[in-house]
């Protein structure tokens, strides 16, 4: 039997939702977590956007997204990110403002493949391995479990 890739792709996405799902949660030095709040806000500040917080609104496409982006606005929904992770909310605000604007630089959707697309790009920028994982596990993992399940899981940083 051959794998289409539709097969190839679920099992990977099941794969990497329970390195998520199963995963204890990963511990993070302060001096990591001063790192990536430092690299975040260095983010942030070079974003062409104006990101707007909003309770409610959550893109359902990318198609919505990016015609947002080119209009150099952008909505961020409270429930897109995770502000557990981060010792203030503010940080998780600015990852998704972030994570959102790489999906427009790469042209990428949300599917796994999209995901994978978007931590590359952002890999590249950040300035330790060690904030490599926690944008593997907020980006990839994360994202997987959500395709697996349809919902959002508990937030949490691990480190398969």
């Amino acid at each position: 039997m051959v794998l289409t890739k539709t097969q190839t792709t679920a099992s990977q996405v099941e794969i990497l939702a329970k390195l998520y799902l199963e995963g204890k949660p990963a511990e993070i030095s302060d001096e990591t977590m001063a790192q990536l709040c430092d690299w975040l806000m260095d983010e942030f500040h070079q974003l062409p956007l104006n990101l707007q917080f909003s309770d409610y609104m959550r893109y359902a496409n990318v198609k919505e997204l990016f015609a947002d982006i080119e209009q150099s606005h952008l909505w961020v929904s409270a429930d897109s990110y995770d502000s557990s992770v981060y010792p203030n909310p503010i940080y998780g605000f600015i990852f998704q403002g972030m994570h959102d604007y790489d999906h427009y630089l790469t042209d990428s959707d949300f599917s796994l493949e999209g995901e994978i697309a978007a931590y590359n790009f952002t890999a590249k920028r950040v300035p330790s391995l060690e904030i490599q994982k926690i944008l593997y596990s907020e980006i990839v993992l994360r994202s997987a479990a959500y395709l697996h399940r349809g919902h959002a899981a508990d937030p949490k940083i691990v480190f398969p």
